[in-house]
């Protein structure tokens, strides 16, 4: 197996998996332990650490958009916090994004029904800390075809990335190519103060908010 191979599986394999249940599935096996083995192959050679994993969801439920990730332990061991490289897969199409995230779950718990809004400007902001990446990693904005708070908290967290559809998962020396750029720009970040943000600064006087410069 191959992580293009790996990933043409989930996509190709989950909306009739999702009609039985995960417990023993062969496809929740391949989420929980082959995709991410395959993920961690194609990451030797790359500055590390990562920590993988896999998620089809949880108990009996299969997850409305299973995920396949990367984590710098330095910043976090959990989709739900600090930010992440992250494999998502459409519910509504044969596609898969790469995506270079925030934890939603955070920012859920912290802001509320504002968390979306939040998540967004977050993004809008980093994206300008990573413009040197906008070539390489080009996609602002992420849809994932289901309706729910954490599908929906997924679009919002999204900073940049790549999508594919089906044929471009045959590429594998593609996909590693762009999982090497997904890993520097989150090096990047890192290094760039991660995700936060300077506060707004004072007014300079004689200078009201909106207005022209003082003289």
């Amino acid at each position: 197996m191959s992580l293009g191979y790996a990933l043409r599986r989930i996509v190709e394999e989950y909306p009739l998996a999702r009609a039985d249940p995960p417990a023993g599935h062969p496809l929740a096996a391949v989420i929980r332990r082959g995709a991410p083995d395959e993920l961690r192959r194609a990451l030797q050679g790359i500055d590390g650490p990562f920590l993988v994993k896999g998620s089809p969801g949880r108990g009996t439920h299969w997850a409305a958009v299973p995920w396949l990730a990367a984590f710098d332990p330095a910043v976090t061991t959990s989709a739900t916090q600090g930010y992440y490289l992250v494999y998502l897969f459409p519910a509504d199409r044969e596609a898969v994004h790469l995506s270079l995230a925030q934890g939603s779950v955070a920012a859920i718990r912290e802001h509320g029904p504002r968390a979306g809004a939040h998540l967004r400007a977050s993004g809008d902001a980093l994206r300008e800390r990573l413009a040197d990446f906008a070539d390489r990693l080009p996609v602002r904005a992420i849809r994932l075809g289901s309706a729910g708070e954490l599908p929906e908290g997924y679009e919002a967290a999204h900073i940049l990335g790549l999508s594919y559809d089906l044929a471009a998962l045959g590429d594998e020396q593609r996909l590693r190519a762009d999982l090497a750029a997904g890993v520097a720009a989150y090096r990047a970040l890192r290094a760039r103060g991660g995700l936060a943000l300077p506060e707004p600064g004072p007014l300079r006087p004689g200078r009201a908010a909106g207005g022209p410069p003082g003289r």
